[in-house]
């Protein structure tokens, strides 16, 4: 069990660099606009993406297993070490990075290092989700921002009163887009362990209605572990996703949360996906996509239905830089770190 628990300890740490970066970015633009304290923020964050990694996070994980079927626990250590290192770089420097991206570069990086195949149609779903989430955030916070706005001028509400609304609302708004993230996002963190790892936990019930299993245990690991890293290292990323891409007003930085978290629900939901193939519907994939991301594309929506006049254009072309490089140095990162495991320290990694 020792062992099990070092190995998963670079899942943990790259589960903590994602509450102190992705995680965080739900409550960016409340803590941004000071209608929300950190410390409030943290505690419902903390909670509610526990909840949505046990409760729902299964589905999106295993997309992640078929990019690359990383079957022993060094090589899944090494990997999420990899992408973890890289988040915290990018942290470091204040850059609301993509934990996805991370991860699926060290899988790569995994890939050509093991000589396996990538599985070219699961990479290229995962790659149309990093150019479709910011998009279709965008456009459902351009949608939002005048739904909203019609009812602001029709419907007259004392200045005082709207601030306790849009207090609760951002609040709602940040409870929901929690638990859609601890459903999308802890694929990122213990996806690459479920082959390796999910095994060695013993699946017990509790009463006659409900079997925690092995996968949920992990998850609840991974949970947890986000939640530490939002409370010890996130506050500087919120400020710069709240307040230095655009200046949001507490009405549109509630249209932000709502729209990225509606965005991150989508391509969790398994129960949605499988009514909509049941409706023989088209349907979202289940896909770890970046909360980074579907925050960056929502307040750039809001900018641009607003005139697009005040967008820090600096600082998105920072952000935009790092989701470049980002799967680049994890992948190389990953490569170099499972040369050493497998040479140095004679750990079978695949």
């Amino acid at each position: 069990m020792i062992q099990i628990l070092i190995f998963l300890s670079s899942g943990l740490f790259l589960g903590w660099s994602l509450g102190a970066n992705d995680a965080a970015n739900v409550w960016g633009t409340a803590v941004g606009t000071r209608m929300v304290k950190f410390k409030q923020a943290a505690f419902f964050c903390s909670i509610f993406v526990i909840l949505g990694a046990v409760v729902s996070g299964s589905g999106a994980s295993h997309t992640l297993g078929k990019l690359g079927a990383i079957n022993e626990l060094a090589g899944a250590f090494t990997v999420a070490l990899a992408a973890a290192l890289s988040v915290l770089w990018m942290t470091k420097a204040a850059l609301p990075v993509s934990t996805s991206q991370s991860i699926v570069g060290a899988i790569i990086g995994w890939n050509l290092f093991t000589g396996s195949e990538i599985d070219v149609n699961a990479l290229l779903k995962i790659l149309s989700t990093w150019v479709f989430s910011p998009i279709l955030s965008a456009v459902v916070a351009v949608v939002l921002y005048f739904i909203i706005s019609f009812f602001m001028k029709h419907w007259k509400i004392h200045l005082i009163r709207l601030d306790g609304i849009t207090r609760i609302a951002l609040i709602a708004a940040g409870i929901f887009g929690s638990y859609s993230l601890g459903a999308n996002n802890i694929g990122n963190v213990m996806g690459v362990f479920i082959n390796s790892a999910s095994g060695m936990f013993t699946d017990f019930s509790i009463g006659s209605f409900f079997t925690f299993t092995g996968v949920q245990q992990l998850l609840l690991l991974g949970g947890a572990a986000i939640a530490v890293g939002v409370f010890t290292y996130s506050k500087k990323v919120m400020l710069t996703v709240g307040s230095q891409i655009y200046q949001l007003s507490p009405i549109t930085a509630f249209i932000v949360v709502l729209s990225s978290s509606i965005v991150l629900f989508l391509f969790a939901s398994k129960g949605l996906k499988e009514f909509l193939v049941s409706q023989n519907l088209p349907s979202f994939p289940l896909v770890p996509v970046s909360s980074s991301q579907a925050i960056v594309g929502a307040v750039i929506g809001i900018g641009i239905a607003k005139g697009g006049k005040n967008l820090n254009l600096k600082t998105l072309g920072k952000i935009s830089i790092g989701w470049v490089a980002t799967p680049l140095i994890s992948a190389i990162v990953a490569f170099v770190f499972l040369y050493i495991v497998q040479n140095v320290f004679s750990q079978v990694v695949f």
